[in-house]
């Protein structure tokens, strides 16, 4: 291409620059806007659940205007009869509450009154179930031993051999399903996630040879599975984030 060309290309697409600087800005804008959407969005879920069990005086809302709604600075500043909508006291009540109980629940007693409480539950045919299969995920999601996490993500063959997903190697087979299974080597499970929700999908039983581990963190391999393979992780270093501004590129 000649330099008059080129000249002559930049006259006809005088905004592509400012078009790179306004993607640019929204790789920086938008997952911090969108983050703080869902925060404030969740805050307020959770207050939503919370506050109707406090009393109404000791709310952020009412306290405010108990304490400064007299105030000249405060009423210059808001005007009159106005109420200061502030989130974060259900969420403050709630994890206060949730660590009170586990506290309870780890002592002697605390551990008598659930077995207890479970006891019960058990003579409730459909609670039991729902009761049951819940608390099993809950100790499965919230366990802090290493064995119930995903730590390392891998490429198996799935639905067929020659195409290629990605996975979250779970834990080496156990019991009958490590005996079942006619192989005479170890046995690994593998949950598949699919697009672009990564909460569902399937799990797996396939042989170790069959499994592929990656250099990528669980977390970009999770990005990869919800973005639909636009997001890769850093060629040159997986355990870093690539750097999305500077691939923006307008043709």
């Amino acid at each position: 291409m000649t330099e008059h060309d080129d000249h002559t290309r930049r006259k006809r697409r005088p905004f592509a620059g400012l078009r790179n600087n306004f993607l640019a800005g929204l790789v920086v804008v938008v997952p911090i806007a969108v983050t703080m959407w869902m925060i404030w969005t969740f805050v307020g879920w959770i207050d939503s659940w919370v506050l109707p069990f406090v009393p109404a005086r000791y709310h952020p809302d009412s306290l405010i205007d108990t304490f400064f709604g007299d105030s000249q600075w405060f009423k210059m500043l808001f005007g009159e009869d106005v109420r200061v909508n502030v989130r974060g006291l259900g969420v403050v009540v709630f994890l206060m509450f949730t660590v009170f109980v586990g506290w309870i629940a780890k002592g002697l007693i605390g551990r008598s009154f659930l077995a207890w409480g479970e006891s019960l539950v058990d003579r409730m045919p459909v609670v039991r179930s729902l009761y049951n299969g819940i608390k099993q995920i809950a100790e499965t999601i919230f366990s802090q031993s290493t064995e119930t996490k995903f730590d390392k993500a891998c490429l198996v063959e799935y639905p067929r051999k020659g195409i290629w997903a990605i996975a979250f190697i779970s834990t080496k087979a156990k019991g009958e399903i490590d005996k079942r299974i006619p192989v005479d080597e170890d046995i690994i499970s593998v949950f598949l996630p699919t697009t672009p929700n990564p909460t569902s999908g399937f799990l797996l039983f396939v042989p170790r040879h069959s499994v592929i581990a990656l250099d990528m963190s669980v977390e970009d391999a999770a990005k990869l599975v919800i973005s639909a393979g636009l997001v890769y992780p850093n060629s040159k270093n997986p355990a870093q984030p690539p750097d999305l501004i500077s691939e923006i590129k307008i043709e």
